[in-house]
C-alpha cells in the first residue's frame, strides 16, 4: 500500500518539485497552497486549501486527508517565506509574521498530525528549514533565525515523540532556483538610510544567488532517501560544496574570524 504524503506549501518552488518527484514514485501526494485555485497545473497531484498561520485550515486539510486515505505517513513541512532588511530597520509586525509563517507554521502542522501518527504508530516529519538557520547573515538575520528555531525545535520533539515510533528530521537547503524571491518580504532601500550602500548592494546579490542556484529536484531527491531510510539523521544538507561546508566552518572557526569572512563575503 503507497505512503500517503501531505506536503506544504506544493504550489510552486522546492514544494511542487518534491510532490511531482515523489508522485513519480508511487506515493499518494496530497500538496497544499494557501490559493489553490491560482494553480490550473494541480491535476498533476490533489492540491488543498491550508495557510499554516491559520489553525482551521490545517485541520480541515489533515481531516481530509484522513478520511480520505485512513492515515497519513509522511508531512514534508515546506511551506514558508523569506524575509530580509536591516534589523534596526524590518518592522516588528514583519518579523512577527515571518515566525508564524515559518516557525510557528510548521509546528502547528505537525500538533495536527501527531495525534493520527501516534495512533498509527509510525510517522515521518521533513521540516524544511534553510543553511541560513546554521548562521546568522547580514540583512538576513530575521530569516535565518526562524529556520534555526525550527532546527532546534526539531531535535527536542524527536526526543519527545521517538517513543512512538515517529520520525522528524530537518533538511536544509541552500540555494536553489525559485520563486522564492517575488515572495519574501523585503524593507525597502531607504534613501536616508545608513543601510542603503551595503543592504541594497547585498540585497541584489541574494537575488542573483537563488536565480543562479541548483536544481529543486536536488531537495526531492533527498527528501525520497529519507523515506526510504529506517532510521533518518536528525539534520540534512542540500546545496552547493561552499554552502554545506560554511556550515563546517563556522563549527571549526573562533567565532571572530568566522565573522570576519562573513564581513568580507558581504562586503560590509
Amino acid at each position: 500500500m503507497p505512503k500517503v504524503v501531505l506536503i506544504t506549501g506544493a504550489s510552486s518552488g522546492i514544494g511542487k518539485s518534491i510532490a511531482l518527484f515523489l508522485k513519480d514514485k508511487g506515493f499518494v501526494i496530497y500538496g497544499t497552497s494557501r490559493n489553490p485555485d491560482q494553480f490550473t497545473d494541480g491535476n498533476a497531484f490533489k492540491l488543498l486549501q491550508l495557510d499554516v498561520t491559520k489553525q482551521d485550515t490545517i485541520q480541515n486539510t489533515v481531516n481530509t486527508v484522513i478520511a480520505e486515505q485512513g492515515k497519513l505517513d509522511v508531512l514534508i513541512n515546506n511551506a514558508g517565506m523569506g524575509i530580509t532588511g536591516p534589523i534596526e530597520e524590518t518592522p516588528i509586525e514583519e518579523m512577527k509574521f515571518a515566525f508564524d509563517t515559518n516557525f510557528y507554521g510548521p509546528i502547528s502542522v505537525m500538533k495536527a498530525v501527531l495525534p493520527h501518527m501516534r495512533k498509527q504508530g509510525s510517522g515521518l516529519i521533513v521540516n524544511i528549514t534553510s543553511i541560513a538557520g546554521y548562521m546568522g547573515l547580514p540583512f538576513r538575520g530575521v530569516y535565518s533565525a526562524t529556520k534555526g528555531a525550527l532546527e532546534l525545535i526539531t531535535e527536542a520533539m524527536r526526543m519527545e515523540t521517538k517513543a512512538f515510533g515517529i520520525q522528524i528530521t530537518n533538511v536544509a537547503p541552500g540555494d536553489f532556483a525559485t520563486n522564492i524571491a517575488s515572495g519574501r518580504y523585503h524593507t525597502p532601500v531607504f534613501d536616508d538610510s545608513p543601510y542603503k550602500e551595503t543592504y541594497g548592494m547585498s540585497l541584489k546579490e541574494m537575488d542573483a544567488h537563488v536565480d543562479q542556484g541548483g536544481d529543486p529536484n536536488d531537495v526531492a531527491k533527498q527528501v525520497y532517501k529519507i523515506i526510504l531510510t529506517k532510521k533518518p539523521r536528525i539534520h540534512y544538507k542540500v546545496g552547493a560544496f561552499m554552502q554545506k561546508f560554511s556550515i563546517v566552518l563556522k563549527r571549526a572557526l573562533p567565532d571572530k574570524v568566522y565573522e570576519k569572512l562573513l564581513v568580507n563575503h558581504y562586503k560590509l
